[in-house]
């Protein structure tokens, strides 16, 4: 079986885990995994690592990501999105679209976010989500992230003392989209959470390439994936063979991290150590 990477355009209320088994069984291997969670509620890109593939996965969930999303103003949930009950509603009929704007770009650049409590997020050693659905009250540690792009895309639409509009993120991973739709609301008086998620890119991968659950999807091969990551560098066939025997090898070139190929084959990932490359990854050829 073929390795590399696979794009899906995850349906609603299906979970990342969901995909991972569906696609096992289409692609007849138990080696998948995925690059970074989507909510059950969120559609789009998902990108699964399928056999050798898999070992790319942890450059990719450090990547930056972009979305689309629709938020609503005028009620705050448990969960800061519409998956949980609403904990409060306030009349958003009076917030105009350039007081929104105005506080969509103070949540721009780097700045300091409190994830949602309904999350991943482990507090000794349990789930956040876990607590909260147990009663408990859970407070999380603020993470630096890096908002590149929030705006307003469309036309803010007022109904029933709410507000609703779309925007385009794009952030640096563990940014929380339910989150700015939380402090969004709480910063014009009103409350607000996420009402529609979207993932489009990731590292440059697009959901405009991804495959749909209900067809076979197809597969990115190594060298064409980690060309996407890394840049390429090709090596001698002495090179090649002193990295499959775990030696550290001498390149002439200026990337402290670098995808190795040989005749359009992936070979390694490697990363500059003083003036060798040692290995963080050796793929073997494909059966």
């Amino acid at each position: 079986m073929s390795s590399g990477l696979v794009l899906i355009d995850k349906p609603k209320d299906w979970t990342s885990h969901d995909v991972v088994a569906k696609m096992r069984g289409i692609l007849g291997t138990r080696k998948v995994g995925h690059a970074g969670t989507l909510d059950p509620m969120a559609t789009g890109l998902l990108i699964l690592g399928v056999n050798q593939g898999t070992k790319l996965l942890q450059y990719l969930l450090g990547s930056n990501k972009a979305y689309t999303a629709t938020i609503r103003l005028g009620q705050s949930t448990i969960s800061d999105d519409a998956e949980s009950e609403v904990l409060e509603s306030i009349d958003a009929g009076q917030i105009t679209q350039a007081q929104i704007d105005s506080e969509i770009r103070n949540l721009t650049g780097t700045f300091d976010q409190i994830p949602s409590s309904v999350s991943a997020k482990k507090v000794d050693g349990e789930r956040a989500y876990d607590l909260v659905r147990a009663g408990k009250e859970v407070e999380l540690k603020a993470k630096t992230i890096t908002i590149d792009n929030f705006q307003r895309t469309g036309e803010v639409k007022h109904h029933d003392g709410l507000v609703d509009f779309d925007v385009e993120v794009s952030c640096s991973t563990g940014t929380y989209i339910r989150a700015l739709a939380r402090d969004l609301g709480k910063a014009l008086g009103v409350g607000g959470h996420l009402i529609a998620l979207r993932r489009t890119s990731i590292a440059g991968f697009s959901v405009n390439d991804s495959t749909e659950m209900t067809v076979e999807p197809n597969l990115i091969d190594l060298k064409t994936s980690a060309a996407q990551l890394f840049e390429s560098f090709e090596i001698s066939e002495q090179q090649e063979t002193d990295l499959r025997h775990g030696k550290q090898i001498a390149l002439d070139a200026p990337h402290d991290a670098l995808a190795l190929t040989r005749q359009g084959q992936l070979v390694a990932l490697v990363e500059k150590a003083g003036e060798i490359y040692k290995s963080m990854a050796v793929f073997q050829g494909d059966k």
